[in-house]
């Protein structure tokens, strides 16, 4: 049997070291911890904390809704803006329901004049015809078609991929404006992945020179057209 001697130093700056290193671990699991939490940005009782114009935008049966009406159509798109700044990196959460016409969760967007947005759009439409692409409003159009990935380089050249990100089919029939979906965009650095009750959508690397947005603001959007509903609820955030 061979019996191997450790140094009473060595022991003692391990023993040291110890409390320190688990320490910093701890207060490393706790940051990570803090930033993976999701916070409820929207408090399922009134527009506090957003903005936009309240002839469009109200709060009923805890939840954002957001209608037009043949007396008061739109003449352009307009948007209700979440007043917590700027975000980057994120994980956003929330349900839709959308009765008729186009919408969409602005991301990492620039907030304009008159309730305008501009930006990264994560689609949604009462016709499925839109649902699920990713689409920059004001700016360069649809970036990712639905069910697929889609790479943009510097010279804003795209690549898409061939493989598809989902079943197109199966998230299609998951799809009914009667009911509530579950939709989540994630934005990690130049990628944002859409998903929708569980099916990733559309999954965008953009690397365009003076295109590609790292941060901005969260908005909803409703679309010009005729009247139209869509209604959102437990909108939460994590970063």
């Amino acid at each position: 049997m061979k019996v191997h001697f450790i140094s009473g130093a060595l022991v003692l700056g391990v023993l040291v070291a110890l409390p320190g290193l688990l320490a910093a671990q701890q207060e490393q699991s706790k940051d990570a911890n803090e930033k993976k939490t999701p916070v409820q940005i929207f408090d399922g009782k009134s527009l506090e904390g957003w903005s936009g114009d309240s002839v469009y935008w109200s709060v009923a049966d805890g939840a954002i809704v957001g209608q037009t009406t043949a007396d008061e159509p739109l003449e352009h798109n307009t948007f209700l803006v979440w007043q917590g700044g700027e975000v980057g990196d994120f994980e956003l959460e929330l349900e839709i329901r959308i009765e008729s016409g186009n919408s969409g969760i602005q991301v990492r967007s620039v907030a304009g004049d008159d309730h305008r947005v501009t930006g990264y759009q994560a689609d949604i439409d009462a016709e499925n015809r839109h649902t699920g692409i990713i689409y920059e409003e004001g700016g360069r159009g649809i970036l990712v078609n639905r069910a697929r990935h889609t790479t943009i380089d510097a010279d804003g050249e795209k690549a898409e991929s061939d493989e598809a990100t989902c079943d197109e089919a199966a998230l299609l029939e998951s799809l009914n404006r009667d009911q509530w979906h579950q939709c989540r965009v994630v934005a990690e650095g130049s990628r944002l992945t859409y998903m929708i009750n569980g099916f990733v959508t559309a999954r965008l690397d953009d690397g365009e020179t003076g295109k590609v947005r790292q941060t901005g603001v969260i908005a909803l959007q409703l679309h010009t057209g005729p009247p139209m509903k869509v209604e959102f609820r437990n909108v939460r955030l994590s970063r």
